[in-house]
């Protein structure tokens, strides 16, 4: 699992220590061997393809070149597998920027009884809402290629912000462990499909 750096300006490093509490919680409730690391990679290098998933966020704008757009294209038909969660300030640059990735396959609501609410936990209302910030609902969107979801992405609803430390973002213990268990449903998900 490495997390996703790319240009426009946006924290796309907020909150380092989310991936890891989510690899130990995987590795802890599901038996599953990981190593519970930060790593980043480089959306312009080849290092992407290092990774069979690769997970994005931020809270501003995001700037794909051309050649990123076709890169991370080709990531996803390969058999990678791309979560982003908006941290709440990332949704139109993102539907900007993915559109130049997937101009002819664009982002579609995924429906509650999708493998990814259930494939270990079960989510069936979709998303939970783990950070508010207003009184938006949830959504969870994918891409599908070939039949496979290659990506999928959170809006209003900010899982990973229940990954980070506790202290970071003052999540209570059982929106966190949601949070955790979601995280952990979309892993589960990405390297089983």
């Amino acid at each position: 699992m490495a997390r996703l750096k790319y240009g426009g300006g946006s924290d796309w490093y907020n909150d380092p220590s989310a991936e890891i509490n989510l690899l130990r919680f995987i590795e802890k409730n599901t038996g599953l061997k990981v190593r519970a690391e930060y790593n980043f990679v480089d959306i312009s290098t080849e290092d992407i393809f290092s990774y069979p998933f690769l997970f994005m966020t931020g809270h501003g704008n995001v700037v794909l070149s051309d050649s990123e757009a076709k890169r991370l294209r080709r990531y996803l038909e390969n058999g990678g597998f791309l979560y982003v969660d908006d941290d709440y300030g990332l949704d139109k640059a993102f539907r900007r920027e993915i559109a130049k990735v997937f101009p002819d396959n664009g982002l579609q609501e995924v429906p509650f009884n999708h493998p990814v609410y259930n494939i270990f936990y079960n989510f069936s209302q979709g998303p939970p809402k783990t950070h508010k910030h207003d009184e938006n609902p949830p959504g969870g969107y994918g891409i599908f290629y070939n039949g496979r979801m290659v990506l999928y992405y959170t809006v209003e609803s900010n899982p990973s912000d229940g990954w980070a430390d506790p202290e970071v973002h003052d999540n209570p213990p059982e929106k966190r462990e949601e949070a955790l268990k979601f995280g952990t449903n979309i892993v589960l998900y990405a390297i089983s499909n």
